[in-house]
């Protein structure tokens, strides 16, 4: 039986309202600062509690969810949507990722087909869960990656004409959407993306939100591996319980190798931590770990020996700030100098290969580990809830 599906009851955006996802920003700043420059953006109902004037008032998230539930209504009264029905959404970014908007049956999640992979936060699958619940719409798709390249040959095949909605990111990429209804197109598309294992590569939050909410189904894009790299993902200790030299000696008493070097910080090689504090780059030569893929995984072993047992947290303490590859090393060392932080730590990307591997092994990566690029943006495809549970 097909886990895949078209979307019933739709919603495509008529322009304007595409935004980074919710988790994609260092600084929840940077969220107010965009929604305020377009509040169209759909930052504003999947962070109703990021927007200017819930910042002014004070408002945590469950306070502005009401405002998030507006907010929505708001922008489909302004016709920035429009309804469509059983349809499955053609997305390309930029000139090398192709793939689809449509649901896939929650039920795949875990023992089935599609693969979770990665630790979560509670506290945001509360927050997701509680928008779900509150909007009655699906605003954000969760990435799913396929091993076969059946999709794109069958995207790529297409005969494409005026996409239904086009948007820009701030990378400059044209992110395109075409509807494709009932018919051969769909039912071949649809085909195409129910072979194999699919491997959640963005949206792990969002996928167990789908679940504690109840749902049957999950928005997602559908992509097969081959549209989608991945990049660094960094970490920011904003504040260290003690002095910087401690850490490093720490670092050494669990067997790692440290060295001072007179260069500024830059993502290292597989095996190397970088760290940057008070001015200084120290090169981290991580020890040799036994046990399976995602026990070697450079993030695995920093977050079992630098950040559980020298510094003594666990990875959701909020000490902690986890940045994407969007973010240079040039970007963390300011937030050094500047004084928000206190420690940068810089890591190698997680190769393709280990993060196929860690999947066949049905192991969990650490959290924030891998990010994958580009990303599929919110606000331009929505599922209501008006689905069969």
């Amino acid at each position: 039986m097909s886990a895949i599906h078209p979307i019933p009851v739709g919603w495509v955006s008529t322009g304007g309202t595409g935004a980074q996802n919710y988790d994609e920003f260092a600084d929840d700043a940077e969220i107010t600062a965009l929604v305020a420059g377009n509040p169209d953006s759909m930052l504003g109902v999947e962070m109703p509690h990021r927007t200017p004037e819930a910042v002014a008032d004070g408002l945590d998230f469950a306070a502005a969810l009401p405002t998030a539930v507006a907010r929505l209504r708001g922008l489909v009264d302004r016709e920035k949507f429009t309804p469509f029905t059983e349809s499955i959404a053609v997305y390309r970014i930029g000139e090398s990722f192709l793939g689809m908007f449509c649901l896939v049956d929650t039920a795949e999640i875990g023992g089935g087909r599609v693969i979770r992979n990665e630790e979560v936060f509670a506290a945001k699958v509360a927050e997701r869960t509680a928008l779900i619940r509150a909007l009655g719409v699906l605003t954000s798709p969760v990435l799913l990656v396929q091993a076969s390249d059946s999709l794109r040959s069958a995207l790529s095949a297409l005969t494409l004409g005026e996409p239904a909605v086009s948007d820009t990111d701030r990378h400059g990429q044209t992110h395109s959407v075409w509807l494709v209804g009932p018919g051969a197109d769909q039912d071949r598309l649809l085909a195409a993306a129910d072979v194999g294992e699919l491997v959640v590569a963005d949206g792990n939050h969002r996928s167990l939100a789908a679940q504690e909410a109840g749902l049957s189904r999950f928005l997602a894009v559908v992509a097969p591996a081959s549209s989608a790299s991945i990049r660094p993902y960094q970490r920011l200790l904003r504040r260290l319980s003690m002095p910087v030299a401690g850490v490093l000696d720490g670092l050494r008493s669990v067997g790692c190798g440290v060295d001072a070097v007179d260069a500024p910080p830059a993502t290292p090689r597989r095996g190397t931590v970088v760290l940057y504090a008070e001015g200084r780059t120290y090169e981290v030569k991580l020890p040799s770990v036994a046990g399976g893929t995602v026990d070697r995984i450079d993030h695995t072993v920093v977050e079992q020996l630098l950040v559980r047992q020298v510094l003594g947290l666990t990875p959701d303490d909020p000490a902690i700030s986890y940045v994407g590859g969007d973010y240079p090393a040039s970007w963390l060392a300011a937030e050094v100098d500047a004084g928000r932080a206190a420690l940068a730590v810089l890591l190698a990307p997680v190769t393709v290969e280990d993060f196929v591997a860690v999947n066949l092994e049905r192991a969990t990566m650490p959290r924030k580990s891998t990010w994958f690029t580009p990303k599929a943006r919110t606000g331009l495809v929505l599922a209501d809830l008006e689905m069969p549970t």
